[in-house]
């Protein structure tokens, strides 16, 4: 699975925008990825997740172009080719 990463994140995945995560079975919850996410790259999954294990409010991930907020939240799955967009909320006034 891809992950793309913003700009503000990139420096805990190496500089890299974009990260290939290997899931066993090649379908697994988004939940699931981040945590093999984190185990390559430590750091990151602290900056997406809430010490309680829920994603971030401002954090925005999105798999496949539909924001798993309205998916089924950390239990939507991904395929082996999906795509896991990883965006900030943006907010100001």
């Amino acid at each position: 699975m891809r992950i793309v990463l913003p700009e503000a994140l990139r420096e805990l995945a190496g500089g890299r925008a974009v990260v290939e995560v290997g899931v066993a079975g090649g379908t697994s919850e988004v939940g699931g990825v981040l945590g093999a996410l984190s185990a390559s790259h430590p750091g990151l999954y602290d900056r997406l997740m809430t010490e309680q294990g829920a994603l971030r409010p401002h954090v925005n991930i999105f798999v496949d172009g539909e924001n798993i907020r309205f998916t089924g939240g950390l239990g939507t799955l991904a395929g082996a080719g999906s795509e896991i967009l990883v965006l900030p909320s943006i907010s100001g006034g």
